[in-house]
């Protein structure tokens, strides 16, 4: 997604709450809605509502409801697609869990379930953060005696496979830190390909694939497609070759099921063109041709209906070398009184654009397209579940955002619960220089964030162009966090601009000023967190926040533009001019448009590596230990809401809302409602 996530989900700012967040429609539960339902490990499970369900329309409803049950079909898929033997482990460990005939009270069943809800946040035995495999805190003997002590249920054994060699089969990819050590491995100078677990690709090295793939594309080309997005890549007869992920192809069994249910929808569609877009998506699921991608992204990107979906393979952070896609959905609907703040700013697009700090030559002479509203999410899926984005700017490819324009979203429900799951944590006291510094955070800090997420999605990953024969694979593998660099930066640059004012969206230098603080707190120190001890930073997001904050703080340090400040034995960094650190984004964000529309790989890699990567020890182990103290999960995922059909003689006469509350039962409903994938593909 071209997202403020992942995987931002992940809000910076709602890590640990920064005071109310106004939501459009209030919760009216009586009693009070519980948003959070569990905690386990660094990881935390919330709820969300979906205000404004009610008032939809009957044909409305009914496509949300089409919409959530294809959402919910590709489960697998992203299962799989993390690595090979996820599927496996997993329909392992759940039937423990529904079989296991000894005393569940044991410390073991305790560490083994906890193991077990890992791997359901994760889609997978690899932390959704940092990579890492994590293990069940147990002993293969106990894993062992767990198998034997389960009755009643199929393991997913191989073909002659006896129960004895099943269990030293399965324990190994368990508990052997050889096997799949790491989903996604980009440690400079490997070949990430043979060191990454993802199964993306198989039996290829790293200089194959990228052979592969350049031999296809041609040279001029002004409409490239996204290459390598729906599919493996394997080696058969010593011959390279795809897999695409269709109907017909990999992962048929759950994509025919997907279809299923887009099919449906099609017959509830608000309008010709959503209609038309859904026809056109079911026939890519069905051939795999990328042009057919791109056909239905231009259709979407100009649809402008109520509800709204994402559904496909899309997002590249899930792979080494930023070409595979994983999947993912989102089902939603406009939240229209808070779209106005969203549709100020994409309206003014041509204004920010044009007075960007940036080189002339890599501005965009004309910005075409930018739509924007505030979303209600109603469901996520694959990729965006339990972890999701609060920002969505879509599509990917360059040039249909050149052409078309982009369509951006801003997740107000989801922002929302995150607040309101963090209130009262502490976690603002413990990391905040001052009670000014907690105020204006407290007052400020929800408005700010929202903008910062509306900035970066509606304008900064729309903005600027890339001079011609330049693609946006140019960085491979630096290319997500030197993009969510760039709109990072862009939206830091203007939040501080007297148009803000002007527009009506903030009332003075507040706003600003809380974003400010809590990104530069955020970068250098909070976001540690979500570090284990002696580890560097990974993930895309993460990176490009330590860059921005690393980099103005050397850059600024000459002029103390940013203090670092030590407090009974506690660590502060403390902004001592605002408009100074504002003209050094700038002049970041300069840099970092002219590596990405000139494809200066060599530059992109040295800012990455030497400001988004490396880790302060010293001060990674202070914050670890404060953080500690306050006994929070740094991560945070969701339960879905359940769309309930309302049935008189077959036919749907309304569709209802529920909230579950249990996680485990929510995801072994799905594992025995959505399980289309064959165990080993």
């Amino acid at each position: 997604m071209k997202s403020h996530f992942f995987m931002i989900a992940l809000a910076t700012t709602l890590l640990a709450g920064c005071g109310n967040q106004q939501q459009t429609q209030q919760p009216t539960d009586q009693p009070p809605f519980k948003y959070q339902v569990d905690q386990f490990a660094d990881l935390k499970v919330l709820r969300y509502q979906v205000p404004g369900f009610d008032s939809l329309s009957l044909k409305q409803k009914e496509l949300v409801y089409y919409l959530s049950q294809a959402a919910l079909c590709g489960r697998d898929i992203m299962f799989d697609q993390n690595f090979k033997y996820n599927l496996a482990v997993r329909r392992t460990c759940e039937a423990i869990y529904k079989g296991y005939k000894g005393d569940r009270e044991t410390e073991d069943f305790k560490n083994f379930t906890t193991y077990l809800k890992r791997m359901w946040f994760s889609n997978g035995i690899h932390h959704h953060y940092s990579n890492d495999k994590f293990f069940p805190q147990i002993s293969e003997a106990s894993f062992a005696e767990l198998v034997e002590n389960s009755e009643g249920v199929e393991f997913p054994k191989l073909e002659g496979e006896t129960p004895d060699q099943f269990i030293t089969r399965i324990s190994t990819i368990i508990f052997d830190p050889t096997v799949g050590a790491k989903r996604i491995d980009q440690t400079e100078g490997i070949d990430m390909v043979k060191a990454s677990a993802v199964n993306l690709y198989e039996g290829v090295t790293q200089k194959e694939v990228e052979n592969f793939y350049n031999a296809m594309r041609k040279p001029g080309d002004n409409q490239p497609v996204s290459y390598g997005l729906n599919s493996k890549v394997v080696k058969e007869n010593g011959k390279i070759v795809e897999k695409k992920w269709t109907t017909d192809g990999l992962y048929g069994q759950a994509i025919s099921q997907i279809v299923y249910w887009l099919e449906k929808a099609v017959g509830v569609a608000e309008d010709e063109s959503q209609r038309t877009g859904l026809l056109k998506l079911i026939n890519y699921y069905k051939t795999g041709d990328l042009k057919t991608w791109d056909e239905y992204n231009v259709i979407w990107v100009q649809d402008t209906s109520l509800v709204d979906y994402v559904n496909g393979f899309i997002e590249v952070y899930g792979d080494p070398l930023g070409m595979k896609a994983g999947w993912e959905s989102v089902v939603n609907f406009k939240d229209m009184e808070a779209t106005h703040r969203a549709t100020t700013i994409s309206s003014n697009a041509q204004w920010f654009e044009d007075n960007s700090p940036i080189d002339p030559r890599f501005k965009k002479e004309t910005v075409k397209g930018v739509s924007a509203k505030v979303i209600t999410v109603a469901q996520l899926g694959g990729d965006c579940y339990p972890t999701t984005p609060i920002g969505i700017n879509l599509p990917n490819a360059n040039w249909i955002r050149a052409q078309h324009g982009s369509k951006s979203v801003t997740m107000e429900n989801i922002t929302y619960a995150y607040n309101q799951a963090s209130m009262g944590s502490g976690f603002l006291e413990e990391f905040a220089y001052s009670p000014e510094e907690i105020e204006l955070s407290k007052k400020y800090g929800p408005l700010a964030d929202n903008l910062h997420t509306d900035l970066h999605e509606c304008l900064g990953h729309g903005s600027g162009k890339l001079l011609p024969g330049v693609t946006t694979d140019a960085l491979r593998n630096y290319h997500s966090p030197v993009e969510e660099t760039r709109a990072d930066l862009f939206a830091l640059y203007y939040l501080a601009d007297p148009k803000m004012i002007e527009l009506g969206l903030v009332t003075g230098e507040n706003e600003y000023k809380a974003e400010y603080i809590s990104y530069i707190r955020n970068g250098m120190m909070t976001q540690l967190t979500r570090i284990e001890p002696g580890k560097n930073i990974e993930q895309a997001h993460m990176r490009n926040r330590s860059l921005i904050a690393h980099w103005v703080y050397e850059k600024g340090s000459a002029e103390n533009v940013i203090e670092k400040k030590t407090r009974d034995g506690k660590t502060y960094f403390v902004i001592n001019d605002f408009h100074k650190l504002r003209n050094l984004f700038g002049q970041l964000l300069i840099e970092v448009q002219r590596i990405t529309s000139e494809g200066d790989y060599e530059a992109a890699r040295k800012l990455v590596e030497n400001y988004g990567v490396k880790v302060d020890q010293v001060l990674h182990k202070e914050v670890l230990e404060r953080y500690g103290k306050l006994k929070l999960a740094p991560y945070g995922g969701f339960m879905n809401p359940v769309f309930v059909p309302v049935m008189e003689n077959d036919k749907i006469i309304d569709v209802k809302v529920e909230y579950p509350d249990n996680y485990i039962e929510q995801m072994m409903q799905y594992s025995a409602n959505y399980s289309y994938l064959p165990t080993y593909n």
